[in-house]
């Protein structure tokens, strides 16, 4: 019996060591970085903590990272935070919804829990928690005027990240609270800002296309070479994690997991292998062969692998440009001088663009004359307004040709609606905390600062031509018309394409885009359905060439009831 009780004191011994060991096994040592945040010169500083030698793989302190929310928010958000122990609590005021939002950090448990995740992480500029637009009623500069605070406000379940179930720990130790810099991008600020947060070992940069961004050179300037180990493991779990949360199709994709689906294709020792190079092709893969759904796209490798020429194409974005390119086709041989923004031929005005765009600095829409060449689809919609409207207008009908629209940007797409229908509605559903709601806007899209009749085209007809091309906004405005009985459709059904677009990175720095679980929607008889299937039309055309003979196309539409 001794000999028992001195085998479990001893074993009882060894496991409290063993626990006191794990509270302090790590080497932690720490650098001061730059952040680039929109500005040529860095707009903060921000601590970074390392593990064990691995610099490669930054943590951030629970109290650096009230400090960074603050900052990215631009100090339009209160936050607060409070330590227990283990447990760290952020609270966020939220004014719009007049309530307090906790997310409480457990560093025993590993766990993320949101008491609401989408009124924690909106933006102050946002009509609704899941508002889309970024461009509202503001002093001086009225583009966009919110309708009431959205119908059918429907908040989502509490949702708890479970970080450990994935490997990944949150460090507390030496009284420091850590948490992995990539797990903060992709929870807290990549939803909601579409930038993730990229670490080149040299400065932290906050962008959305490290292909197209103005850091680019910055960040390319680091050297090149392999992973450590440590962030090989981490950034497998965090990107199974990431994607498991925050791909939007994951179920239509029927994947259970991605850590099975990386099993299952033969990713899983690219991913976990310290060659960034190998790991970042594999990500390349995953996006064009397996996800291949033209919203998930690749932006550019890793600061480690550098640039380097590599190339691969999935079916779905293959077809679709091939379809773009025959009523492209069809479009260069009836305007080989190119398809005009605006255009009357006879009692019908066709507005034409490929992707949706808008001025957004400084508002420039009330500071200059109205020209089609302003360059963006406000700019041009104002333009069109003033044509049909003014004195002795002979336009009866007016088209939206969406035939070659590919996308683009959200609130130019709400300016287009509410400009034909007098208010935009447009649903939203997160399908990961399953919050809904929908968003109403007017346009003042003749300038005077007045909401009202006159930023609309009346009794005149209208139209819209759609084809397999459309897709993404290009789709969702189709939708909208569709679904008002307003519109009449023309041509053949639209692309789809109902998730949002959701740019993010790997731990390791690649840079890609997918799917997010913010799905547009419309809402009939008080239910939600989302656009993916697109909009058919009202009216068949059967030949691109259709399109754009305007003559005949016009004979078509006045012979129409």
């Amino acid at each position: 019996m001794k000999k028992l009780l001195c085998v479990l004191l001893a074993l009882s011994l060894i496991l409290s060591m063993g626990t006191a060991l794990a509270t302090e096994m790590h080497e932690i040592t720490s650098n001061v970085f730059p952040f680039y945040d929109g500005g040529e010169e860095p707009s903060a500083e921000l601590t970074l903590y390392f593990m064990d030698g691995a610099n490669d793989l930054p943590y951030m302190e629970a109290n650096d990272l009230l400090a960074l929310l603050t900052n990215v928010y631009h100090n339009t958000v209160d936050f607060s935070m409070a330590a227990d122990g283990p447990v760290v609590t952020y609270t966020r005021i939220n004014k719009l919804y007049g309530t307090d939002v906790p997310l409480t950090i457990d560093f025993d448990k590993d766990t993320l829990t949101f008491a609401d995740y989408n009124l924690f992480v909106m933006r102050a500029d946002q009509s609704t928690m899941l508002d889309m637009t970024s461009i509202i009623t503001s002093e001086g500069a009225e583009l966009l005027q919110k309708v009431g605070t959205g119908v059918l406000d429907r908040r989502g379940d509490t949702f708890e990240i479970d970080l450990g179930a994935y490997g990944i720990d949150l460090i507390e130790q030496d009284g420091l609270h850590l948490i992995p810099m990539q797990t903060i991008s992709d929870i807290l600020i990549s939803p909601t800002w579409l930038d993730t947060l990229f670490f080149n070992g040299q400065c932290v940069i906050k962008a959305d296309d490290m292909s197209h961004s103005p850091y680019k050179e910055l960040y390319y300037s680091a050297p090149t070479g392999d992973r450590s180990e440590a962030l090989a493991a981490f950034g497998y779990a965090e990107l199974c994690l990431m994607l498991d949360t925050l791909y939007g199709l994951k179920e239509d994709h029927k994947i259970t997991s991605f850590d099975q689906l990386f099993k299952e294709v033969g990713f899983q020792e690219l991913l976990k292998g310290t060659s960034a190079v190998d790991a970042d092709k594999a990500v390349y893969r995953l996006i064009t062969e397996y996800l291949d759904d033209v919203h998930s796209n690749w932006y550019d490798f890793s600061y480690l692998t550098g640039e380097i020429e590599y190339s691969a194409l999935g079916t779905s974005r293959a077809r679709i440009i091939d379809v773009r390119k025959r009523y492209r086709s069809a479009r260069d041989k009836a305007y080989p001088d190119g398809v005009p923004g605006y255009e009357e031929v006879g009692n019908t005005a066709y507005i034409t663009f490929d992707e949706f765009s808008a001025q957004l600095t400084a508002n420039p829409y009330y500071e200059t004359e109205n020209t089609m060449e302003l360059g963006d689809t406000i700019g041009l919609i104002m333009y069109a307004h003033e044509q049909i409207t003014r004195e002795n207008s002979p336009i009866e009908n007016v088209v939206i040709d969406l035939s070659c629209n590919g996308g683009g940007d959200a609130n130019a797409a709400e300016f287009l609606i509410a400009w034909f229908l007098g208010v935009g509605s447009v649903g939203m559903e997160d399908a990961m905390t399953g919050a809904m709601c929908v968003s109403s806007y007017r346009a003042d899209v003749n300038r005077d600062h007045v909401f009202d009749q006159k930023d609309t085209l009346g009794d005149r007809r209208l139209f819209c031509l759609i084809s397999p091309v459309s897709f993404s906004s290009g789709n969702l405005v189709p939708c909208m018309f569709k679904e008002s009985g307003v519109v009449t459709l023309l041509g053949r059904n639209s692309a789809g394409g109902a998730c949002v677009i959701q740019p993010i990175s790997s731990a390791w720095g690649t840079s890609f885009r997918i799917s997010s679980p913010r799905r547009l929607s419309f809402m009939k008889n008080g239910s939600f359905y989302d656009i993916d299937r697109g909009a058919a039309p009202d009216f068949i055309l059967t030949n691109a060439d259709i399109y754009y003979n305007r003559e005949a196309l016009n004979a078509y539409i006045n012979s129409l009831p």
